[in-house]
C-alpha cells in the first residue's frame, strides 16, 4: 500500500508541476488567439489559430511591419489583430492607397511600399485623407485587407499599453503552420 501511495503522490507532483508550467506559459509568455473576421486577409484568415508572444515587447518596442494583437481602444474587452504602420513621433498621411510617413529619419517622407498586398485587388481608401502625428507610446495600425478593416483610420492611434503581444506562429490550419517575422520595408 505504501508503494501505491508513493506512486500516486509522484503522479500528483508531476501533474501539479505541469499545471503550474502551463499556467505560467499561458499567462506570461504565450497566448493563443483565434482570428475573427477578414481584416488581415490574405495574411491571416477567419479561424486561423495563432500563438502570440507576450514577452518580447517587455524588452523591445514594436516595429513597423509587426503584426500585433491588442485590446480594443474603445472598450478594452475585445481583441484586434493589425499590422504596425506608424511609429511614435511619426506623421502618417494616407490618401487613397498611398501611405507616406514623415519622421526625423525621413523628413521628406517615406512612401510605404507593401509587397505583401501586391496580389490583392483591394479598393483604395475612399475616406477623407488622413494626417495624424503620433505621440510617444502611440502606433498607427492597419489591417492588411484595408477595405474590411476597422483600424487606426477610424479610432486613431493605438496606445502601446493596449498591445498584448506579437504574432509569432500560426498553428491552424495544419497545412499552413508557419512562423511570422515583421515585414521589412524599403527606405
Amino acid at each position: 500500500m505504501k508503494k501505491f501511495l508513493y506512486t500516486v503522490w509522484e503522479i500528483a507532483e508531476v501533474f501539479f508541476i505541469a499545471l503550474i508550467a502551463v499556467v505560467a506559459i499561458k499567462y506570461f509568455l504565450v497566448q493563443p488567439f483565434i482570428v475573427n473576421g477578414a481584416s488581415m486577409e490574405p495574411t491571416f484568415y477567419d479561424g486561423d489559430y495563432l500563438l502570440i508572444d507576450e514577452l518580447s515587447y517587455h524588452f523591445k518596442n514594436p516595429e513597423r511591419g509587426d503584426v500585433v494583437v491588442f485590446k480594443s481602444p474603445q472598450d478594452g474587452s475585445t481583441y484586434y489583430i493589425k499590422r504596425v504602420i506608424g511609429l511614435p513621433g511619426e506623421r502618417v498621411e494616407i490618401q487613397g492607397d498611398m501611405i507616406r510617413l514623415y519622421s526625423n529619419e525621413h523628413p521628406q517622407g517615406l512612401e510605404l511600399e507593401e509587397p505583401y498586398l501586391r496580389d490583392l485587388n483591394l479598393q483604395e481608401w475612399q475616406g477623407s485623407p488622413i494626417i495624424i502625428t503620433l505621440k510617444d507610446g502611440q502606433y498607427f495600425v492597419l489591417g492588411d485587407n484595408r477595405i474590411n478593416s476597422y483600424d487606426s483610420r477610424f479610432w486613431g492611434p493605438l496606445e502601446e499599453s493596449m498591445i498584448v503581444g506579437l504574432v509569432k506562429l500560426r498553428l491552424w490550419p495544419l497545412d499552413d503552420v508557419s512562423f511570422f517575422n515583421a515585414v521589412q520595408y524599403a527606405d
